[in-house]
């Protein structure tokens, strides 16, 4: 019964460690940037789970329940092209994968969330969007 008693309260302990450790990400409301620049948009909507690097290792990435891509080499995975209208339609609709990426609670759809910071001017929201990907473009390694 000791042993017992024991092993449960060892259980217990790890199990509040991992608990303690897991990082948990606070969802906010989408802020609104500049249109035009897709580095500053990049910085403010991507890289808490893609890294500042694009790596895909931001801070909240450890919380997120697909990794975040490493979305510097999307040109390499793609026989040395970047996959523009792939990445485009990602974002716009989300990701077709069985274990979708965008579209879920940890990675958004962004043509809806753009499109809800000028819902008037849908110009906007695919701009940003063609923005961003040209943006994402630059940053494959060689």
């Amino acid at each position: 019964m000791r042993n017992s008693i024991l092993a449960l309260a060892i259980l217990f302990s790890l199990g509040t460690a991992v608990a303690a450790q897991q990082t948990t990400v606070n969802q906010v409301s989408i802020k609104r940037t500049s249109w035009a620049p897709g580095q500053q948009m990049y910085h403010e909507y991507c890289a808490a789970c893609h890294g500042e690097n694009a790596a895909g290792g931001g801070p909240a990435a450890s919380a997120c329940v697909v990794k975040p891509a490493d979305l510097t080499k999307l040109a390499a995975n793609n026989r040395g092209k970047f996959p523009y209208d792939h990445f485009y339609a990602v974002m716009q609709f989300g990701s077709l994968m069985a274990t979708p990426a965008h579209g879920s609670a940890d990675m958004p759809v962004w043509l809806p969330l753009f499109s809800s910071l000028d819902p008037s001017r849908d110009a906007i929201a695919q701009q940003r969007m063609h923005n961003l990907a040209r943006y994402i473009a630059t940053l494959q390694s060689k």
